[in-house]
């Protein structure tokens, strides 16, 4: 089932996707269903039920002030990360922006732990109340990764209306079949699918618009010192890496290593300024959106010369057959770390990475399943056990480990000229076993792994 360009690769604000754009998106939505059924104006109260893992570590990813910043009618596009919109909200709360109702956040955005709804980990249940507390509207919803979110009764889709594209693929196979039949690559393949979705003039700004967000806070993250918001009071290491860096470069330390240095810090900075709630974009999630941006930085700075090609047009291709791969996983296994783990969000984003910096290299499309296929081989078995339920530690080392290997699958993979004995398809199926067998102590819920043993040994 196709997935769109730009629902896999969106902006929003962090520190989670699936703990905050998610359930900010659920809640507009909850509001717009108001409207649309004619309700909104007889709604005294609204109630949200959080469940699952929202519950067990929403604190730690801002889940009840997203739900908050939803129901206003926010964008998390649009909307400036530093306002303080859900502390404002309280005692009186504008539904959309149009209707006034009472609201308290402890007693109207409840935290169900241990309570775990039967359609996914990450599930909602929202309910709008009339003048005698009688229920007007009740909605369940589940955030599947990456801000997507599906009604109960969407379940088993990609979103809420599936797409047709006039390339549709299940699998890797198919993909590699059609590719082959119609003489394209996986990003020329993915192009034309948009193209019968938006026009080629705004397909080119929206990934323009990508790429400069996820430059800007690459830039942010390097330029912000201090100490991450939660308990941990975790320092930002972003800027004294950048200035260590410097000072080797000018004192001329430098050693072959170096440029592994470099893509840390890059993963670094983006990944601070997720844990921070500032503006990134999902690729695939917020907890793994340090990947992408970091090794789409190697390239501009390295790779492109390399590869001998223009580096905008590389970076497209980049973009386009990460989407390819993103596509695979949503479809046959999962993005969302309370699913199946970090190999769902990190991992799945060094596998996108690596195929995506094959194809802006210009490797084969042998090369592009190769990489992919690599960079999640490694990632198998990948547990998500967020300390304090906060998207720091490991997420924000995680996701530097993660773009380092990514180049490193990608190397691997044009040096072997794409031939490999295990099929993406197989690596995929893997994963989600895997992924669907882990306890959920170790599918973000901070009940077990490091969550737990960090403060303990």
């Amino acid at each position: 089932m196709y997935t769109g360009l730009f629902d896999i690769f969106s902006i929003g604000i962090g520190p989670s996707s699936s703990h905050t754009m998610g359930p900010m998106r659920a809640a507009a939505r909850f509001v717009r269903e108001l409207r649309e059924s004619g309700v909104l104006a007889g709604t005294s109260r609204v109630c949200v039920e959080l469940f699952g893992s929202l519950a067990l570590t929403g604190e730690g990813h801002c889940t009840p002030q997203a739900v908050v910043y939803g129901l206003l009618g926010l964008d998390a596009e649009t909307m400036d990360p530093q306002q303080d919109a859900a502390g404002q909200a309280e005692g009186r709360l504008c539904l959309g922006g149009e209707h006034e109702v009472d609201f308290v956040r402890r007693r109207d955005v409840l935290l169900r732990r241990g309570v775990f709804l039967p359609g996914h980990a990450n599930g909602m249940r929202m309910q709008a109340l009339g003048a005698d507390g009688e229920p007007l509207h009740t909605a369940v919803y589940y955030s599947v990764g990456g801000g997507t979110v599906l009604r109960e009764d969407e379940l088993g889709q990609c979103g809420p209306a599936a797409v047709r594209v006039p390339y549709e693929f299940g699998n890797c196979r198919q993909l590699m079949d059609l590719c082959e039949k119609h003489g394209l690559s996986v990003a020329q393949l993915v192009l034309i699918n948009e193209l019968s979705l938006h026009a080629e003039e705004e397909i080119d700004a929206r990934l323009d618009r990508i790429l400069r967000v996820m430059d800007e806070a690459v830039e942010r993250g390097l330029a912000s010192p201090g100490v991450l918001p939660g308990p941990l009071h975790l320092p930002r290491r972003a800027p004294s890496i950048l200035a260590d860096l410097e000072q080797r470069f000018r004192s001329n330390a430098e050693d072959a290593l170096t440029i592994i240095d470099w893509i840390n810090l890059w993963a670094f900075a983006v990944s601070e300024e997720n844990a921070a709630g500032g503006r990134v974009v999902t690729a695939p999630t917020m907890g793994s959106a340090g990947v992408i941006p970091a090794v789409l930085r190697y390239f501009s700075r390295y790779g492109y010369r390399e590869a001998g090609v223009p580096c905008r047009e590389g970076q497209m291709r980049f973009l386009l057959t990460a989407s390819a791969i993103c596509c695979l996983y949503r479809t046959n296994a999962s993005i969302s770390g309370a699913e199946v783990g970090c190999q769902g969000e990190v991992g799945v984003a060094c596998s996108m990475a690596a195929a995506g910096l094959v194809a802006a290299m210009g490797g084969s499309n042998a090369c592009v399943e190769n990489a992919a296929e690599i960079a999640m081989e490694h990632n198998l078995g990948l547990t998500c056990d967020p300390i304090c339920g906060l998207v720091q530690v490991p997420c924000i080392e995680r996701n530097a480990i993660g773009a380092v290997k990514a180049v490193n699958a990608a190397r691997l993979a044009l040096r072997g000229g794409g031939s490999h004995f295990v099929s993406l398809d197989s690596v995929i199926a893997a994963m989600d076993e895997t992924g669907r067998a882990l306890s959920s102590r170790f599918r973000e819920t901070s009940l077990g792994g490091l969550a737990k043993n960090a403060f303990t040994c």
